[in-house]
């Protein structure tokens, strides 16, 4: 899981992601350190991030800009 790397390229704190996905900071804190999660959290996270949740989970490379 690539939450915090995407997170931190953003230049956002868990705080401000978790405000815009709308869910819990702790939650966010949970997921980076290895915690369980469900669909809607992650899909909530990737949107979010703007990135699709293969690219969150690693199984897809990051598009590049203007792709």
């Amino acid at each position: 899981m690539k939450v915090k790397m995407f997170r931190e390229s953003l230049g956002m704190s868990q705080k401000e992601l978790a405000e815009k996905a709308g869910i819990a900071q702790s939650t966010v804190h949970y997921i980076e350190s290895g915690g369980n999660y469900t669909h809607k959290t992650l899909q909530k996270l990737a949107t979010a991030l703007g990135i699709s949740v293969s690219e969150l989970l690693g199984e897809t490379q990051p598009k590049a800009a203007g792709e």
